[in-house]
């Protein structure tokens, strides 16, 4: 099956003519801000629907459209806090440590990137590994404070390596 050609397709032209005005104007009113954000979110958007090939943006638009809108919106809100994190980190460090913009920006997306592969394991699986890893706790510990066995703290810490192993190196 040949992959479609959405950026010269008259189909995507079309999509885009009819639905990029609505869009940006959802946008505006759920940013609540100038059109200068919500314009480029709705670009966002439509380029993510270009690369993916889905035809589900054709049979229900709107829906579709709102969808990954709102998924951008997410993305870009928990790049916002990470970065925000980060910054309050740096100053209060200042003395400390010296960063690049370039490296700060490389930090940024390390820690997005991150956070990402953290969303995607499961709950207790995720704060098993952030109790073990990042508060340093040791296993008998994660378990008493979750209530758990600690062979299910190793288990959901052998989970998590699998994945981060999987998500890195696949």
């Amino acid at each position: 099956m040949q992959p479609v050609d959405y950026a010269s397709s008259d189909e995507f032209v079309s999509l885009y003519r009819e639905h990029h005005g609505w869009l940006v104007q959802m946008l505006r009113r759920r940013l609540g801000g100038g059109p200068d954000n919500a314009a480029d979110l709705a670009h966002d958007t439509f380029e993510r629907v270009m690369r993916s090939g889905s035809r589900a943006a054709f049979a229900e638009p709107r829906g579709f459209l709102t969808t990954v809108a709102k998924r951008l919106l997410i993305d870009q809100s928990r790049r916002r806090a990470i970065e925000q994190a980060y910054l309050e980190t740096l100053a209060a460090r200042a003395e400390d440590v010296v960063a690049s913009p370039e490296t700060q920006v490389l930090v940024i997306e390390a820690l997005d990137a991150v956070c990402r592969m953290m969303e995607q394991l499961p709950p207790r699986v995720r704060r098993v590994f952030v109790l073990a890893q990042v508060e340093g706790l040791t296993y008998k510990e994660v378990s008493e404070a979750l209530g758990v066995s600690v062979q299910a703290v190793q288990r959901d810490m052998v989970k998590a390596w699998q994945h981060c192993y999987g998500v890195l190196y696949a």
